[in-house]
């Protein structure tokens, strides 16, 4: 009798871990070495999880099970199972970890290590590191087109996107962009990929089939000098129309017409805005505020901040449970 009402018990804890039909973002804290957790339908902090040493990119595994995080002073990606919400196992990076992306089976993370100019590539289930790339210096951006044949890696000192062959993992073309790229973004249809250069100033938009750029977005804001103005995140609508990019210590993120890129606004937010994501409808875009230790919730519909939710301690990138 005991050993079932601890059983049932058990069952309850493990289902209110996370609240049913709740959309969960998970928001890592560099500094504060956590990861907070934040329910989208409430906007309220539910949790705040302790990981490892310097905490970075971040994102769900694409069947929601499980959060992956990048700790980069440990030289690993801790797992954090979504249900439960507690760190599970680790998988294995090279040095200091930062950005990552999966192909579209969700079997295979490629894995950018800031330190070792290297692409690391990891099979999840396995838990095993499968293969390296080598890479320019201070990898740090990734994506991976819409059809899967070629995975994007931006290094931030030799100022250069890297496309790889997914199959040979080698690089077959090489892209120069302006100083310190920092994110790799694809439009859904493989029209377009976009770059951000952060203390270039400009995010450079790309025609993925003959590698090369098209035309380069730069930015304006009155009463900001042009250096204060810093493109890092990136997030593009699923319908390609609209781009958000975040302006880190400009404290802005521009609203681009993304057929025309051309800057339709600047949302005003918190301190030193980084990265974004959105939810699965696309109603709401979170942006992490990294000096003022907070997320702004930009209403995407209406281009405007509704909210504005703490965090941890210098927050870095997000991601939010697919549907």
């Amino acid at each position: 009798m005991w050993r079932c009402c601890l059983l049932s018990g058990m069952a309850v804890w493990l289902a209110a871990a996370t609240p049913a039909g709740a959309v969960m973002a998970y928001v890592s804290n560099e500094k504060g070495n956590t990861v907070t957790v934040i329910d989208t339908d409430t906007w309220k902090v539910t949790k705040t999880i302790k990981v490892g040493q310097r905490p970075r990119g971040i994102e769900f595994t694409h069947d929601g099970k499980f959060v992956l995080v990048a700790v980069g002073d440990d030289d690993t990606i801790q797992m954090i199972d979504a249900t439960t919400q507690q760190i599970v196992d680790t998988l294995p990076s090279g040095p200091d970890p930062e950005l990552f992306v999966q192909d579209a089976s969700g079997n295979i993370l490629y894995v950018a290590n800031e330190n070792d100019n290297t692409v690391t590539i990891i099979d999840i289930a396995k838990r095993a590191r499968v293969g390296d790339v080598q890479v320019g210096v201070e990898p740090e951006g990734m994506a991976i087109s819409p059809d899967g044949k070629f995975l994007i890696n931006t290094s931030e000192t030799t100022n250069m996107a890297h496309f790889i062959d997914t199959t040979t993992r080698q690089i077959v073309a090489n892209v120069l962009v302006d100083a310190r790229p920092r994110f790799a973004e694809f439009k859904r249809d493989n029209s377009e990929l976009w770059i951000s250069s952060e203390i270039g100033g400009t995010v450079a938009i790309l025609d993925p089939d003959k590698r090369t750029i098209k035309t380069k977005i730069s930015f304006n804001i009155p009463g900001l000098r042009r250096e204060a103005i810093q493109p890092v995140g990136i997030g593009i609508t699923k319908d390609g129309k609209t781009a958000f990019i975040a302006l880190g210590p400009a404290n802005r993120v521009a609203v681009i017409d993304a057929t025309t890129h051309q800057v339709s606004k600047y949302l005003l937010v918190g301190q030193r805005v980084w990265h974004m994501a959105f939810t699965p409808d696309e109603k709401y875009l979170l942006v992490t505020n990294g000096v003022s230790n907070d997320v702004s919730v930009i209403d995407v519909a209406a281009q405007k901040v509704i909210k504005t939710i703490q965090v941890g301690e210098l927050p870095w990138g997000i991601t939010i449970a697919p549907k």
